[in-house]
């Protein structure tokens, strides 16, 4: 028998490790945006317009809300702070239509305007409250011998703490669920899509379960599908809107962008079965063009794209594709052609102009250097959230001879990529080189001020 003194270091060991562990338990629970972001000009400028009427109704700006593209599969959207709706790439494939996509923007835009983010936190601080207080308990009971009447308190506590956190979730999903069915009213738009996506869901939940009946309902971080289906649906056919169709381009344009993610991030023979070569609408081409593209089939890749600009010999974002394959197959000279109308034709979008900026560049002919640097340049003040093309921008820079700059614009993209160890080294050289006081100057003193502060802190844990 191991006497009760002996007994209590091993318990206060115990109580060390499971408060790690509640501490770890509560870091997992928040929002996670780790993943990694899919940037594509079409794709941005559709969810950007489809938003706008839903971003309106809910009284903020458009401009301010940002919707960003998550390269992951997983039927799923969610906010993180701010004003920014992230969206999974796999909704956007699994979606029939543009409705069904506002139907879940609508849902996200409840969550910002409810500030369900900056809410988290009490949720969480209830059931940390709780779990601590059964973990003293647990670990005095184990303490004092009771190693089982212990562990039983624990394991109570953690139950009722985890309960009480899902059920705070559920009443935000809830809200959200409300919020969306008023924004759709006053956008004027349909609820069709929302309960359309809701089946779809439902048929997750019952794929991903045993046995759809014996779901714990308490036990999910939103409630069942089935059940907010049915709360919203008398909600949405009341609606003088439930007729209401989508404008025919938009959807046209949906079909096109659902198709080319598709293209983009499935392997290249389930896009070529899915989009058969029998299927000649632009959709499918779109489609077969990426899955071509991505199995280093260049010819067939520009077959398909050349048949999709006798279609549109304008259309900015097929001639975006066609200069990348050109560029991407070892041709960039031939594709500045497609990729300098491409820019004109949508000058706004910086993305193009950064794609057009690398061919440029590309072709090592120092000719096209000027013009490279002007439309980087341009493409980074519109888009300060580019590291390719501030990458782009520092080789231009480097191949000018101007190395400072071409520091500061490392600078940039390395701060962008939350490097700060390779941001701020290029930071403290773009400072040795760039006139003191100058706009350029004061940003990379900026960056290497954020970077070393960051860097400081990463060494201290």
């Amino acid at each position: 028998m191991v006497p009760p003194s002996a007994r209590l270091p091993s318990a206060r060991h115990l109580l060390r490790g499971l408060t790690a562990l509640l501490l770890s338990a509560t870091l997992a629970i928040q929002p996670a945006t780790a993943q990694s972001m899919l940037r594509d000009a079409e794709t941005e400028a559709l969810l950007d317009e489809i938003a706008r009427p839903l971003v309106i109704a809910a009284d903020l700006k458009p401009g301010n809300v940002r919707m960003v593209l998550i390269q992951d599969k997983e039927i799923n959207a969610f906010v993180a702070g701010g004003q920014s709706v992230y969206i999974h790439s796999g909704l956007i494939t699994t979606a029939d239509n543009a409705n069904q996509v506002q139907g879940v923007i609508a849902h996200e835009i409840g969550h910002i305007t409810g500030g369900h983010i900056v809410r988290f936190g009490e949720g969480a601080k209830a059931a940390t409250g709780i779990s601590i207080l059964s973990l003293l308990l647990g670990a005095a009971a184990i303490a004092a011998g009771g190693a089982e009447a212990g562990m039983g308190i624990l394991s109570a506590g953690q139950q009722a703490a985890m309960s009480k956190f899902l059920a705070f979730n559920r009443t935000q999903e809830a809200s959200a669920d409300a919020a969306g069915v008023n924004f759709l009213n006053r956008a004027h738009l349909s609820g069709r899509g929302s309960l359309e996506f809701f089946g779809k869901l439902r048929k997750q939940e019952y794929r991903l379960s045993s046995s759809y009946a014996d779901v714990d309902p308490y036990a999910q971080t939103h409630p069942m599908s089935s059940d907010r289906q049915a709360l919203m649906e008398s909600e949405y056919r009341k609606s003088p809107y439930w007729d209401a169709k989508t404008d025919p381009a938009i959807e046209a344009r949906f079909q096109r962008v659902k198709a080319k993610l598709f293209g983009f991030v499935e392997d290249p023979a389930v896009v070529l079965a899915t989009y058969p070569e029998s299927d000649q609408s632009v959709p499918a081409r779109y489609a077969r063009a990426y899955a071509w593209h991505k199995k280093a089939f260049p010819d067939k890749a520009v077959a398909e794209v050349e048949k999709l600009i006798a279609v549109a010999p304008h259309d900015p974002y097929f001639l975006e594709l066609w200069g990348q394959v050109l560029l991407e197959s070892g041709k960039p000279a031939e594709a500045l052609v497609p990729l300098r109308e491409a820019v004109a034709r949508a000058p706004g979008q910086s993305l193009i102009a950064s794609l057009f900026g690398h061919a440029l560049i590309a072709t090592e002919d120092p000719a096209n250097f000027a013009e490279a640097r002007k439309v980087l340049r341009l493409a980074v003040s519109r888009d300060r959230e580019n590291p390719f093309a501030w990458y782009q921008l520092g080789i231009v820079y480097d191949r000018e001879g101007d190395r400072p700059r071409a520091a500061l614009a490392t600078a940039e993209r390395y701060n962008l990529e939350d490097n700060p160890r390779l941001a701020l080294a290029s930071a403290e050289m773009a400072l040795h080189g760039i006139p003191e006081g100058t706009p350029d100057w004061l940003r990379a003193q900026d960056i290497a001020m954020v970077s070393r502060t960051a860097v400081q802190e990463k060494r201290k844990r």
